[in-house]
């Protein structure tokens, strides 16, 4: 995700500063955003020259001191609240009093995540969505501790690279997830009980709803393991049934069928009736 966000920045023409662990690192993610633009060349869908010109605004560093003179920081490591609260700490102390810190998470509270900065009024969360290149949408998350500067800053920036900024306030799931991870459970639920096949429902929700795709295999799209990640985040923190992780989930997973990632998932099983 990390890639696709700088990507993102840098074709909108900003200058765009990496921090990560390693030279190794960097390098991996330079090459994720090489792929990403050479699969487009090859559908004929985006333009070689493109790539150069996003390469020439990208710089990489290992040393947080290099971002004394960043405007606004995106943190984008794992979805880990100890992880992050590592990063977000350690990134605060080099940053100047005006610069804006957003962390990027699908689930995790932001207002918890904003006591680990400095100046938590200056923090907010930002929710991209997989692949951030393609998916216009951005959730702007509102913690307890923000001011209205700060939103208003992040939203411009997430309009600034050309994505639709929705801001909701801090809750687990927000809005897309809140609404999204509870159909799937449901979904994996009525798969495992035999309601009706994989193709079947597809063509429910295609025909009957309008989606573009069937449950089961946005659930491959996404990886079993990100969303077993994501629910049980959630279901942590509400007890909310909705989120409960149904046992075939579970058993997927555990078994390493965790979707496209692994070539193998839920919508490629035999069905159950």
């Amino acid at each position: 995700m990390g890639a696709g966000i700088v990507d993102l920045c840098a074709r909108a023409g900003l200058s765009v500063l990496v921090l990560d662990q390693s030279p190794e690192r960097l390098d991996a993610g330079h090459r994720a955003i090489t792929e990403f633009h050479a699969a487009g060349i090859a559908r004929g869908l985006t333009d070689p020259a493109l790539l150069e010109q996003v390469t020439q605004r990208i710089t990489g560093t290992v040393d947080p001191a290099d971002l004394a003179a960043a405007d606004l920081i995106v943190e984008a490591v794992t979805e880990d609240e100890g992880v992050k609260a590592e990063v977000l700490g350690r990134v605060a102390t080099h940053v100047s009093e005006e610069c804006v810190i957003a962390s990027n998470t699908s689930g995790l509270s932001v207002t918890r995540l904003a006591t680990y900065v400095s100046r938590p009024e200056r923090f907010g969360g930002l929710h991209f969505f997989n692949p951030a290149q393609l998916m216009r949408l951005v959730e702007v998350i509102r913690p307890i501790q923000a001011d209205k500067a700060t939103v208003g800053t992040l939203v411009a920036f997430a309009e600034r690279i050309d994505r639709h900024p929705v801001v909701v306030k801090d809750r687990p799931g927000f809005l897309v997830n809140h609404l999204l991870i509870p159909y799937l459970n449901q979904a994996i639920q009525e798969y495992d009980d035999g309601l009706a096949t994989c193709a079947d429902l597809a063509t429910a929700v295609k025909l009957g709803l309008g989606y573009p795709m069937g449950p089961l295999q946005l659930l491959d799209r996404i990886g079993l393991d990100t969303h077993l990640h994501a629910t049980g985040v959630i279901y942590e923190d509400t007890a909310d049934p909705g989120f409960a992780a149904p046992a075939l989930l579970r058993e997927l997973v555990a078994a390493g069928r965790l979707g496209r990632k692994t070539g193998s998932g839920i919508s490629d099983l035999e069905d159950p009736r």
